[in-house]
């Protein structure tokens, strides 16, 4: 006989890492699938069902959750827009803080596997590439509220696991926000002369491989904190060239230059970027090189403009 598919529930489906969650589970096909996201869906395939829920709306949550009862609960959905949430507090924490309290209080009676998607961005800066037991010290706003979700998530006496993720860059159909190879790739086709800062340190992660990182997760049932990222340290200087190289750009219109020349809302840890050695033994997560990644934008830029 069967054994019945776990039921799991998606949070942010409209999002870019919501998208590529949707698109590989339904790929897979191990799940029964909710997906969740404010107003209409986005997302072109059929297979899961779709919820539309502000999950800033507690009494909404509980009822939702209610009906569906989950086993796994993937919470993607956050404000991350870096400047946006320095300049907007009180919204950031409603989304990032306050959503997620509803969402894990919602979940007490039923108890499923609870996977939070955080950053980064909940680390100072000062050293990198960054183990999990690293000690978190966030500089903006947008950090801080991520790292205080991590510690309700923690402290929630649910069965939880952390997905900590870096630079996430991908493309999706109908999302406007672009990444850093389209718009190196844009500007040097349109002859531009683009300044890049060669003073902070990432490991850049394809949409792609975060969802599959928090996809091992649940299979797994894996708890604690794993980094899931790409396997690169670069400066967004290196990523910009990598990809003028691989696009054949002229790479003498990208400059050097350092963040003291940014004036931004938001202050950016210097140096971040992950060690993923836990997520490859305990998980058997192995992402795409940044070069490789670059080519799998470049096919899905083709298939999208045919």
């Amino acid at each position: 006989m069967m054994k019945n598919r776990q039921r799991i529930f998606i949070t942010g489906v409209n999002g870019l890492l919501g998208q590529k969650l949707i698109h590989r589970l339904l790929e897979k096909d191990n799940f029964e699938i909710i997906g969740s996201g404010r107003g209409p869906c986005r997302l072109k395939e059929g297979g899961f069902e779709y919820v539309s829920l502000d999950i800033e709306d507690e009494e909404a949550v509980k009822q939702t959750l209610e009906k569906y009862k989950p086993d796994i609960i993937i919470h993607g959905a956050a404000m991350t827009h870096v400047d946006v949430c320095e300049q907007n507090q009180e919204e950031c924490y409603r989304a990032n803080v306050l959503a997620t309290k509803y969402l894990l209080e919602a979940s007490q009676s039923f108890k499923p596997h609870f996977i939070f998607v955080s950053t980064d961005f909940i680390f100072s800066g000062e050293k990198g590439p960054l183990t999990e037991e690293e000690s978190p010290a966030p500089v903006n706003y947008y950090g801080q509220t991520k790292l205080e979700a991590e510690e309700l998530v923690k402290q929630s006496g649910l069965k939880w696991a952390i997905a900590r993720t870096v630079l996430v860059f991908g493309i999706s159909p109908g999302l406007s926000r672009t990444n850093i190879v389209l718009w190196v790739k844009e500007s040097l086709e349109n002859g531009k002369t683009i300044q890049v800062v060669n003073d902070q340190y990432r490991t850049p992660t394809l949409a792609e491989d975060l969802a599959e990182g928090c996809i091992l997760i649940a299979e797994k049932g894996a708890e604690g904190v794993f980094n899931i990222s790409g396997p690169d340290f670069l400066t967004p200087f290196q990523m910009a060239m990598q990809t003028a190289d691989f696009f054949g750009l002229d790479k003498s219109l990208i400059q050097e230059s350092d963040s003291t020349r940014f004036v931004q809302p938001a202050k950016r840890p210097l140096r971040t970027g992950f060690i993923i050695e836990k997520a490859r033994k305990e998980l058997g997560f192995e992402p795409k090189t940044f070069r490789a990644a670059i080519g799998i934008l470049a096919k899905q830029i083709i298939l999208a403009s045919s």
